[in-house]
């Protein structure tokens, strides 16, 4: 390389080196590789150069070339993974701290599934139901085999359900469709008499404007001595009606089919299909399934179903939550649209408690 060649590389990895963000790199990309740029002007000169001396200038002028333009790619890289540093830590934040609801635009609110969860536990909680939690990732045996739903059910189909690679037993593990498994669980587990609600995550093969492939539910199981149809329909009513803060709530149960539940029941509230208000009109919403735990559930996670009985119950989350409040389309949830939040959140200084209620 001739020394004009070499003093442009050097000069030019001095300015880079000296570039301490992206505008001054480019100013010097464009110094150098731009269409007035320096080594551009060298290149457009090598017609000037004498016939016998052209080819070796070339290959000169071309090894410079992509030298520099690697040691300006190299540089770009470096400048930006320091700015992206630089960003994470003026952004960083310590997500263990409490909301902070003075924020502008009403940053720091409760997002509306958390706050159905905790109005859940609130309500359920006061009628002596405690929290119960389990895996997201279940067995095939736990979220079906346990809960009387045979080999053939729809519900066990790829299409439905999410398996994942099989196990050294042959079993393929399952994301929960459902969170009735750590009802097998707590009876497995738990000695009656058993009370418990688990809110979570579960998971189908479904996305639509009301149906999302990850999705929360909230499951309820009582187990004791002496249990009826009443106590299930009181627990029930009584938890509709304060849920939606309507003390007159038209509430009925309709005859149905799960495996795991003898007999089933879903469970309607009254509402107006013209306007969609709640308790008005004279058409029905199904909101909920429910029914007594079947016999042979019981027998499957080791308890005695001539001693004991069951009641169990299953929402939608996301359901409840849209019928609550109005919201027409399940996608907002789960898109972290900060002008939605804004809108939906709640206050993070007043929460559900039982001590406070809903």
């Amino acid at each position: 390389m001739t020394d004009d060649l070499a003093a442009l590389a050097a000069e030019t990895e001095a300015q880079l080196a000296a570039a301490a963000d992206l505008r001054a790199w480019d100013a010097v990309r464009v110094g150098v590789l731009g269409r007035s740029g320096s080594l551009t002007g060298l290149l457009k000169g090598l017609g000037q150069v004498p016939a016998e001396q052209r080819k070796e200038r070339g290959a000169a002028l071309n090894r410079l070339k992509a030298q520099l333009e690697a040691s300006i790619e190299a540089r770009r890289v470096a400048l930006d993974a320091a700015a992206l540093d630089a960003r994470l830590a003026a952004e960083r934040m310590d997500v263990s701290l409490p909301p902070r609801p003075g924020l502008p635009g009403g940053e720091g609110g409760i997002h509306p599934i958390s706050r159905t969860m905790e109005e859940l536990t609130a309500l359920f909680g006061a009628m002596g139901f405690s929290v119960a939690e389990g895996p997201d990732i279940e067995s095939d045996w736990l979220n079906f085999s346990a809960l009387n739903i045979p080999e053939h059910h729809p519900a066990r189909q790829d299409h439905d359900t999410f398996y994942l690679p099989a196990g050294a037993d042959g079993r393929r593990p399952v994301l929960r469709t459902h969170t009735s498994p750590v009802q097998a669980r707590t009876m497995l587990g738990q000695e009656p008499p058993i009370r418990v609600i688990v809110p979570g995550r579960t998971y189908r093969a479904d996305h639509d404007a009301t149906h999302s492939p990850m999705f929360h539910q909230v499951e309820g199981l009582v187990i004791d001595r002496g249990i009826t149809l009443g106590h299930l329909k009181g627990c029930l009513v009584d938890f509709l009606r304060a849920f939606f803060g309507i003390a007159d709530l038209p509430v009925r149960f309709r005859a149905s089919y799960f495996p795991f539940t003898e007999p089933s029941m879903e469970v309607d509230i009254g509402w107006s299909r013209k306007t969609g208000e709640l308790g008005k009109g004279g058409d029905w919403l199904e909101i909920l399934g429910s029914g007594m735990v079947h016999p042979r559930v019981l027998a499957n996670c080791g308890i005695d179903p001539r001693e004991w009985q069951g009641f169990a119950f299953g929402m939608g989350i996301e359901r409840i939550t849209m019928l609550k409040h109005g919201m027409p389309d399940l996608r907002p949830f789960y898109e972290s649209d900060i002008r939605w939040l804004r809108h939906w959140a709640t206050s993070p200084l007043s929460p559900p408690s039982l001590a406070e209620g809903v």
